[in-house]
């Protein structure tokens, strides 16, 4: 199928804006893959401080060429996604040994859980926990003892800040291994509505823990279609992951036998082979806008909007706002996922999952076939599907048709003809707005201002019986600068019991809400952001705003509103408790959301 003129033209453009900052990167992936293995270059006293450790792979480490993987490892028994990550090495390095390779633990990297964190002031180090992650995964891959890498993270911040890694290191060949979704229980709209009943006072805690732990049971990742899910089709779409092996479930034999074939995967592209294929020449700008593509198409987080711009800095590559309104009105919503729908992750893959997606859109060419994968050139190895053979897997074909239209659907019958990402400008400045699961009726609202600085004054206003009519919540303060950009879930049932009273309510923040914003319009990563004097810190109670979606504008009405002097955040109240202190730098120099919020690329995300 033809290319899509306009996917082409984001291309293009892309590579264009970026071609400076991808030329100086792949000239120092091509210096640093020509030096050759880099355990050569060492000492016998650096290798012997590697493998001393490594009892019967001592020996072939340090007498042969046998290739030896880096496992960089998000591990920890507090986040379900990342609990089932502590059996892989062993599968990992038992996979190497049997075709004649080693692994060992380079480094593990911190992963926090936002369910854990949310509405607390922990959420507050929640997204520079990327940064942090991808210079810790930098420190693991330093000891320059690695012919590739295995990245093992599944959730919010932790694949963005692997990536970002494993950019940076884009000499090595390199493979995601996920640890896939919990089986389904308690399902998200049920789910849902009890966090509903408990906003609006009409039942205790006791049941609102009941159900929580019914929808939150056992390992693997949350089964609604947030940023940890969005980050598993991005891997498969991108072609860091082995096809099909997104949403398989974990403790499961097809889990263990991805794992294992991906570690033998990764031990062909090494330097020391016929096939050396370094993520560098994966992750380049067709691959980036394949995964524009699928977040659309599949109505995924909104904070991958903040996340792969960040990535793809690291990868010297420049993506802009732009480039995803672009995409999302040329790609048809193909998935109803919760909060997009009342399905979870393991009904999307028992649907037809990635494979069947994939060969929808490269039908429709929407996406770049002609890319470099983990598993060999070209993404139509992704349309088909791992089968169990014995221990090991074979891949067939993948579905010709969905097997449930009320989850996944054809280009030709879309769920709407667009990704239902907009790009919003006005005079607030510029932001998001997720629409797949808003309503039309909602897309435009014009109503007075209720201004706040934090979740807890919205909720404690709600609660005291303040908002009797239409409204556009100001939650400002919450951008990069001000305190970390928190996630603002705490509001989701609050908003909903609004809008469900008959009022037409709106969300206006320089923060941000991932893929739980559902059918509540949210004008999201306003930049520039209050803490900046950004146009939201003139905002006052009662000015009218008007948020009209369809047209991508966001605009105060107030004449007054452009001669006031900015209000400022409260000093200090980011500053200390449970280690924010340690995140000041982090804060002071965060580039705005629209360039990735991220300390690493200077002030102004260059």
């Amino acid at each position: 199928m033809t290319l899509n003129q306009t996917v082409r033209d984001v291309t293009d453009r892309i590579i264009e804006r970026s071609r400076p900052a991808r030329t100086a990167y792949l000239d120092r992936m091509r210096a640093a893959g020509e030096a050759g293995p880099t355990r050569g270059h060492l000492s016998c006293s650096n290798q012997a401080h590697a493998y001393a450790a490594m009892g019967d792979d001592q020996d072939r480490l340090a007498t042969t060429q046998a290739p030896n993987i880096g496992i960089v490892t998000a591990h920890n028994e507090m986040l379900s996604a990342h609990q089932p990550f502590g059996a892989f090495p062993d599968i990992i390095k038992r996979a190497a040994r049997e075709v004649g390779g080693t692994a060992q633990i380079a480094g593990g990297v911190p992963a926090m859980c936002d369910g854990v964190t949310q509405g607390q002031p922990g959420m507050e180090l929640s997204l520079f926990s990327r940064d942090v992650i991808a210079m810790a995964a930098a420190v693991a891959l330093s000891h320059d003892t690695f012919d590739a890498a295995v990245f093992l993270g599944t959730c919010d911040k932790i694949v963005p800040g692997l990536v970002m890694a494993a950019a940076t290191f884009g000499h090595l060949p390199a493979i995601f291994l996920p640890g896939g979704p919990m089986t389904s229980g308690l399902s998200n709209e049920e789910k849902a509505e009890v966090r509903k009943e408990f906003a609006a006072g009409k039942i205790d805690c006791a049941a609102l823990m009941q159900a929580e732990m019914a929808a939150y049971h056992g390992p693997g990742t949350c089964t609604f279609y947030g940023t940890a899910n969005s980050n598993q089709m991005l891997m498969e779409i991108m072609g860091l992951h082995l096809p099909g092996a997104a949403f398989i479930n974990p403790g499961t034999e097809m889990r263990d036998a991805l794992t294992a074939a991906g570690t033998r995967q990764i031990l062909t592209l090494t330097a020391l082979g016929d096939d050396y294929r370094p993520l560098c020449d994966i992750l380049d700008e067709r691959a980036f806008v394949n995964g524009m593509v699928g977040l659309m198409a599949t109505g995924g987080s909104t904070n991958l909007v903040m996340h792969l711009p960040a990535m793809a800095r690291a990868a010297g590559i420049t993506l802009t706002l732009e480039d995803f309104a672009d995409l999302s009105q040329v790609t048809p919503l193909l998935a109803r996922v919760y909060p997009n729908g009342l399905a979870d992750v393991n009904h999307f893959h028992a649907a037809g999952g990635m494979a069947w997606l994939i060969s929808q859109l490269l039908d429709a060419g929407l996406l770049h076939e002609d890319v470099q994968t983990v598993a060999g050139p070209g993404l139509g190895r992704y349309t088909q599907e791992p089968v169990l053979d014995g221990a090991d897997i074979r891949y067939r074909p993948g579905p010709e048709q969905t097997e449930n239209d009320r989850i996944l659907r054809p280009v030709s019958d879309p769920f709407q003809a667009t990704g239902g990402l907009k790009h919003l400008t006005g005079n607030l400045g510029e932001g998001i707005i997720k629409l797949s699961a808003v309503a039309p009726e909602h897309h435009l609202i014009e109503a007075p201002a209720r201004v706040f600085d934090t979740q807890q004054a919205v909720i404690d206003a709600f609660k005291a019986g303040e908002f009797t009519g239409n409204v556009v919540i100001v939650l400002r303060f919450q951008g990069p600068r001000a305190n970390g950009m928190p996630e603002l879930h705490g509001l989701t049932p609050t908003l909903s019991v609004m809008q469900d009273r008959g009022h037409k309510v709106a969300l206006v923040t320089d923060g941000r809400m991932s893929g739980a914003s559902g059918k509540i319009p949210a004008a999201l990563h306003l930049a520039p952001e209050a803490a900046m004097e950004g146009p939201l810190a003139r905002i006052r109670d009662g000015d009218i705003i008007r948020l009209d979606a369809a047209a991508g504008t966001l605009e105060v009405l107030s004449s007054e509103f452009t001669g006031r002097t900015p209000d400022r955040p409260r000093a200090g109240v980011a500053d200390h408790g449970v280690g924010r202190e340690l995140f000041k730098l982090f804060r002071a120099h965060a580039s705005p959301a629209t360039a990735g919020a991220s300390p690493l690329f200077g002030d102004d995300g260059a």
